[in-house]
């Protein structure tokens, strides 16, 4: 961090007034070590001078006795000038008689001096008049302040009884002024603040004379609004608490929004069914219960049988009433206590707990299929549907939610594989294909000694097409199988733990590219951004392994962006936070990836240091005919500009899209309608196309070989 600049001390400004010569020697003598001085030798020339000049003096010395315009009149049109009336004034004379000195100070000077003049005093006299008026501008000021703001102002004395509050606290509360003067702060008290955290707020205010944090509050006519409330001590001369001034504001539409946003984030917005997130919170509960009462849970996945076939032929109107009524029927073959959720797409789960937990499952499975295989009336249209259900026990198939999901799938593929409109329950045959999954993991070591993992890069640009930088996307050439696209290995990497020398990889080359690129006239301020895993994210020493790649290119940090998952926000924030505050202090920056499909907390997301969220292609995708996903985009790009950050919408692949997105309020964009991911020479030659055609022929751009 730099040092804050040092500014020089400037010296007060002083007016001397005098028609002769040799008493403005004589002050000016007196006055010129401790100010900065003025002269003038007549009252019309003081007035012109404080009417043009841009500075005004912190103080005028006014001779009273001048031939024309004597000081007396000098300071009465200054009193009637705006610009001059706060101006202080001491009067000088050497007629001893009343009248002038009273008609001065009648006037508003601040001072009568008679001459001869002693030096030593006029100093005192000159430096406390400017101090007291420069008290006086910072009290106005203060007062201002007090009785202008925005936010609610209450001041509480020692004993904690108000003693003022501006007119912001009465319309905010209700209570005007002489309400709640001498009142202790308590009637605004609802009961919904714990005494924990009234005991933690006194410790801030008593031991360190600073807190905030939210209470709630009880207006006048008995309503209730959290506040955000910041609260600081005002001591007297010999420490002790005076004053406590707390302010504050109503939080409650930042509540709401958290609210939505945790709603949008919990539940699946078309058939209103709890999603993946609240999913997996429900059965980790449900296994940890089955676990202390011995008993067995059920895991169910269901895919809908040629469901695609719907979408193609009708449009996805019409799939998404038929998930609708979907997703009714299920909810009523279940038990009270059961769950179903829908994962995306045409996809649900259900879970079911007790004893012989098999034989309920098979039951409500058959249930499920004869239901759901009966005619739906979507519009005019009657149609046929049934469903492919797979069915994993806990403990004895899984005793993980990982395992478990996977093995139900397992078994719903199975049951296609049978021809569909059915169930099975996973059996160990169906795990010949971890041998596949070895032989990928034994392919993915070789993979990285042979130097077979690549970096594509995906243009991102803004509304008017300009290039801003692009996402750094891993590619597996595999000898045999050719182009491998992540989603076919990286779960495995993190499973097996290769995600570590890969991610390191990725960070390095990415590195690598900006420092060579940096030195291009086209690729100087490409801004490149690349996905950590939480795994990843979370070691220890991350945060000291990027410093040590970055510093080692000599890179401008700023061009980094580290994209992080919602997926990370349910680790150990407080870690979290301190690894993205090390690396944000460096420059480098945090973009928050797939928003709004896990959960992000208004908590979480003020706390930690983004610069930009990016809005999930799942949202994008049917953004121009789904209603939903354009509320949920519209909700993002609200909370994005509400907490200054930048928005991106990733897989654009329509100028329809782009447009929406728009309207909407979100200008950045990465998808196939401006490039698919591309090697680094063809992600050059995209940018010298795209170029102004002068950049393009000057550009010369150097290249890293992987």
């Amino acid at each position: 961090m730099n040092d804050m600049e040092v500014i020089p001390y400037v010296k007060p400004l002083v007016l001397l007034v005098d028609d002769l010569p040799t008493n403005l020697h004589v002050l000016v003598f007196a006055l010129k070590t401790e100010f900065r001085i003025k002269t003038a030798t007549s009252g019309t020339s003081a007035l012109a001078l404080l009417n043009t000049h841009a500075e005004l003096p912190k103080l005028v010395l006014l001779d009273v006795k001048m031939p024309g315009m004597d000081g007396i009149e000098v300071l009465r049109r200054m009193r009637m000038d705006s610009r001059t009336s706060d101006v202080p004034v001491i009067l000088v004379s050497a007629d001893i008689s009343e009248q002038n000195e009273l008609a001065g100070l009648d006037l508003g000077a601040d001072d009568y001096l008679l001459k001869p003049i002693f030096q030593g005093s006029l100093v005192i006299r000159v430096r406390n008049l400017i101090q007291r008026s420069s008290e006086r501008t910072r009290l106005r000021l203060a007062a201002s302040v007090f009785h202008y703001s925005g936010e609610a102002i209450m001041i509480t004395d020692r004993n904690n009884l108000i003693v003022d509050v501006n007119a912001a606290f009465s319309q905010s509360t209700g209570y005007d002024r002489a309400d709640v003067l001498g009142c202790n702060p308590k009637l605004l008290a609802t009961g919904r603040s714990t005494k924990e955290e009234y005991r933690l707020m006194w410790d801030g205010i008593l031991n360190h004379g600073f807190w905030q944090g939210e209470l709630w509050t009880r207006c006048k006519n008995g309503t209730v609004y959290p506040k955000l409330m910041t609260i600081s001590v005002v001591r007297d001369k010999v420490g002790e608490i005076e004053f406590h001034l707390a302010s504050f504001v109503d939080v409650s539409h930042y509540k709401e929004s958290e609210k939505r946003i945790e709603h949008l984030a919990r539940h699946d917005q078309l058939t209103a069914l709890p999603n993946r997130l609240y999913l997996q919170i429900f059965l980790e509960q449900s296994m940890l219960i089955a676990a202390r009462m011995q008993e067995q849970v059920a895991v169910m996945i269901l895919d809908l049988d040629r469901f695609k076939v719907v979408n193609d032929t009708l449009g996805h109107s019409f799939g998404d009433a038929l998930l609708v009524q979907v997703a009714n029927r299920l909810k009523s073959c279940l038990r009270e206590y059961d769950e179903v959720a829908r994962l995306g797409g045409d996809e649900f789960v259900v879970i079911l707990r007790g004893h012989d937990i098999s034989s309920a499952a098979a039951s409500i499975a058959k249930k499920i299929n004869h239901l759901l295989s009966q005619p739906y009336m979507v519009g005019n249209h009657t149609l046929r549907s049934s469903a492919s259900i797979g069915i994993a026990l806990y403990p004895d198939n899984a005793k993980h939610i990982d395992d478990l999901m996977k093995t139900a799938d397992t078994a719903m593929y199975a049951t296609k594989s049978d021809g569909g409109n059915g169930f099975r329950f996973f059996s160990a045959d169906m795990n010949l294909h971890a041998h596949g999954k070895l032989k990928m993991e034994n392919d993915l070591y070789e993979a990285l000694e042979k130097q077979q993992l690549h970096l594509y890069y995906q243009i991102q640009v803004d509304s008017t097409g300009k290039t801003l930088g692009a996402e750094a996307l891993i590619r597996w050439l595999h000898p045999q199988q050719g182009l491998i696209y992540p989603t076919q290995f990286m779960e495995l990497a993190e499973e097996v733990g290769l995600i570590f020398p890969i991610g390191r990889w990725i960070l390095d080359s990415v590195c690598a590219q900006l420092s060579a690129w940096q030195r291009g006239a086209l690729t100087c301020d490409l801004v490149l951004s690349v996905n950590v895993s939480a795994r990843e994210f979370g070691q220890a020493d991350f945060a000291a392994q990027l410093q040590e790649i970055v510093l080692g290119y000599g890179i401008n940090p700023a061009l980094l962006v580290i994209e992080i998952t919602e997926t990370l926000l349910l680790k150990n924030i407080e870690d979290i936070t301190t690894t993205m505050n090390a690396l944000n202090a460096m420059g480098i920056r945090f973009s928050l990836d797939d928003f709004g499909t896990g959960y992000s907390s208004l908590q979480y997301l003020k706390r930690l240091p983004l610069y930009q969220l990016k809005i999930d292609q799942s949202f994008v995708n049917e953004l121009t005919v789904d209603k939903s996903d354009q509320l949920i985009v519209q909700a993002i790009i609200a909370m994005a500009h509400a907490l200054n950050l930048d928005v991106i919408a990733e897989g654009v692949e329509t100028n329809e899209q782009r447009r929406l997105l728009i309207n909407k309020g979100c200008t950045h964009f990465q998808g196939y309608l401006f490039s698919k991911p591309v090697p680094p020479a063809e992600f050059e030659k995209l940018l010298k196309r795209l170029a102004p055609p002068d950049a393009a022929t000057k550009a010369s751009l150097p290249l890293v070989s992987q």
